[in-house]
């Protein structure tokens, strides 16, 4: 996710002080991802996956569900994705897009 919002900066032109607020998104963006997909791996649907689930807990896997529990968890995923849509505060609409993506991560269901 970092790569990719950087390499759009890039492309943009945008000057690499200005691409700070970018790598704070893309880092909240990514970790919210990952804790989601922790979530999904406890409590999704495999036929909507397209995967199976519940692998990590069999494995003895360290997640952040195992860490934090579910509802902490929860929790800390939405925190992330509302600190990543604060970093692009001093964005306007040319950062819709990123902020759609950002809530998107919360409401996945694969």
């Amino acid at each position: 996710i970092a790569a990719s919002v950087e390499m759009g900066a890039i492309l943009g032109h945008v000057a690499h002080e200005g691409r700070i607020h970018l790598r704070g998104y893309a880092r909240d963006v990514g970790l919210a991802f990952q804790i989601v997909d922790d979530i999904m791996d406890v409590e999704g649907d495999a036929a909507l996956a397209g995967k199976a689930l519940q692998k990590d807990a069999a494995a003895g896997k360290a997640t952040f569900v195992s860490l934090m529990g579910l509802d902490r968890a929860k929790q800390q995923a939405a925190m992330l994705v509302e600190q990543a849509k604060n970093h692009l505060a001093s964005y306007g609409a040319e950062a819709d897009l990123l902020r759609a993506i950002a809530d998107y991560v919360l409401e996945r269901d694969r």
